[in-house]
């Protein structure tokens, strides 16, 4: 019995052992799925959809090549296809019946594009020479732009990978169970052994008894003899007989380990569910926040660098509307008088608030707030940024200093965005042109103004800086032969508004403020100093000095019905032009 247990272990553990080595081996599946395609075509650019990239579930690893250089880069599909625009391209796609990636020629009417390299619209880029291997994970929404140079054809061939669950959970315990059995029959052939090898000791020879004498013989009626009972040879092959059919469970168990349902790598990887056409969605907000933090990033580069120059064209590659004016006239002020002080420079970040407009189309606006972490001296500095179109860069239009006092109501999240208003909105109480005479009415005339109860005096330090207050001492420091006369009017860059959650705004407007000192007596004249002796150029005049302050303002506007009164959330002055009266 003890060799019958022995040889069942030894061929439970030879079933178990070499079941669980073929799961990892013979029996394995493929750690990958592989889909690869080549294009043949003249198209400087190539687009790999996002439903190619998610034919399969998980992390995808692109491999491009084909030729000299290769650059690529992801973003929302339509914002590539918008850059894209009229070009020639090919398009990369995926068929869910033949599981196989599809390319179609999409023919425009341009047959180069320029660069995308630094593009504000791409969430991530690559570029590497000969062969560019990356893995990412890009949603279905998002597609990959590929380019060589933007002229010459596109990198042909494309290869897309998957990771695939392989993995065999039953070989482990089949192996080790297998060496457990291994070693049980060992220990069972070892008993058995020994124990034949005492059975084989010497024995005695038994002494014969004297033959007893036979009983004379009785003859008996035959009855029929009863089922004798199961002895223990039949009982033996019942005990022999079950080990066998143990041995049968376990093999055909251990040989099924495999199959679907069981708890091991299925048997063909199955794609993930092909996009189908969705219902009519909100617009997208514009960005994402990591696209804003490197936008703000390459922003504060350019401007630092364009500072130290002092160059207005490179400065422009970033800023436009009243930003610009205002940092381009101090550039001015600062090469005649290095004396004075240049404007603060945009830090690179953190950005501490992101509201993207939520709009597909272009122009696209941004709202951002820089907030220094580290130095509480530092005022927070409110950018509004503009993309003109698909191809050009977010520009700075308008750089805001927050009042410290006040707290930019709540707004919509970063991933759902906020809507543009219009100029002539029914959905505020006031529009932007109205709000910037009527805060340059109160600048002027304080609480004799008609429109100071509809704003917020409270941590307003601009009525401070250039209120009545302020104007009156600038009279009172002329002397007897000058006049000074101060107006206000719109500036030329276009005011901005983003809705908040409460149904109001967050507006920017751009108003200018003149000021016009001159002679009020024959042969008297005007002496300038400091920025407006720097800008105009003029020591002295005698027809006098006209000089333009620009007023960059951030307003909060309460909803049309709400008793809340507009709020100035921040604002920036500086000189702009100054020069004699013609």
């Amino acid at each position: 019995m003890r060799f019958v247990l022995a040889i069942i272990s030894f061929v439970l553990a030879a079933v178990m052992i070499g079941t669980g080595i073929a799961q990892r081996t013979i029996f394995a599946e493929p750690d990958q799925a592989v889909l690869s395609t080549s294009v043949e075509t003249d198209a400087a650019v190539t687009v790999i959809d996002g439903a190619a990239l998610n034919a399969y579930q998980g992390n995808q690893s692109l491999t491009l090549s084909g030729t000299k250089s290769v650059f690529a880069a992801y973003g929302r599909t339509t914002d590539v296809i918008a850059w894209v625009g009229e070009a020639t391209y090919n398009e990369i796609g995926f068929d869910p019946e033949t599981m196989e990636l599809t390319n179609d020629l999409v023919r425009g009417t341009e047959s180069e594009v320029p660069n995308p390299a630094g593009s504000d619209l791409w969430l991530n880029e690559y570029e590497r020479d000969g062969e560019l291997t990356l893995r990412v994970s890009v949603p279905t929404d998002f597609s990959f732009v590929v380019i060589s140079d933007g002229v010459a054809p596109a990198p042909g061939d494309v290869r897309v990978a998957w990771p695939l669950d392989n993995a065999t959970p039953f070989s482990g315990p089949l192996i080790v169970g297998g060496a457990v059995a291994l070693l049980l029959g060992l220990a069972f052939l070892l008993w058995a052994i020994t124990h034949m090898r005492r059975s084989r000791g010497p024995r005695r020879k038994q002494l014969k008894m004297p033959k007893v004498p036979k009983k004379p013989r009785y003859k008996t009626a035959r009855t029929p003899l009863e089922k004798p009972p199961v002895g223990r040879r039949a009982l033996g092959r019942g005990m022999a007989a079950a080990p066998l059919v143990l041995v049968g469970i376990l093999v055909l168990s251990g040989c099924t380990s495999g199959l679907p349902g069981s708890g091991g790598a299925s048997v063909t990887p199955t794609p993930s569910a092909s996009a189908t056409a969705a219902n009519a969605k909100a617009a997208p907000p514009a960005v994402t926040v990591s696209q804003v933090e490197r936008i703000i990033e390459s922003i504060s580069q350019t401007t630092s660098d364009a500072d130290a120059a002092k160059d207005p064209a490179l400065l422009a590659t970033r800023f436009g509307g009243a930003a610009l004016e205002v940092r381009t006239a101090n550039y001015a002020i600062t090469t005649a008088d290095p004396n004075l002080a240049p404007l603060p420079a945009i830090p690179a970040g953190p950005v501490k608030l992101t509201l993207p407009q939520r709009t597909d189309t272009w122009p696209r606006t941004v709202f951002a707030v820089i907030q220094n972490d580290t130095d509480e001296t530092i005022p927070s500095i409110a950018l509004f940024l503009e993309q003109a179109d698909p191809r050009s860069q977010y520009r700075v239009l308008y750089t805001i200093t927050l009042e410290p006092s006040q707290k930019i109501p709540d707004v919509a999240q970063a991933d759902v965005g906020a809507d543009r208003l219009l100029p002539d909105t029914p959905v505020l109480s006031t529009t932007p042109t109205e709000i910037a005479l009527a805060y340059a009415d109160i600048l002027a005339k304080d609480v004799d103004s008609e429109s100071y109860a509809d704003f917020e005096a409270e941590g307003d330090t601009l009525r401070v800086a250039v209120g009545p207050t302020y104007k009156a001492s600038v009279r009172a420091g002329l002397p007897t032969t000058a006049s000074v006369a101060f107006a206000s009017a719109i500036g030329p860059a276009e005011a901005i508004s983003l809705a908040t959650n409460d149904a109001g705004a967050l507006i920017a407007v751009n108003l200018n403020e003149t000021t016009t000192v001159a002679p009020i007596e024959a042969g008297a004249a005007v002496n300038t100093t400091g920025q407006v002796k720097a800008l105009s150029g003029l020591a002295v005049s005698s027809k006098g000095v006209i000089a333009t302050y620009g007023f960059q303002l951030l307003f909060y506007v309460p909803p049309t019905g709400g008793d809340g009164k507009i709020v100035l959330l921040g604002y920036t002055q500086g000189l702009v032009k100054a020069g004699e009266i013609g």
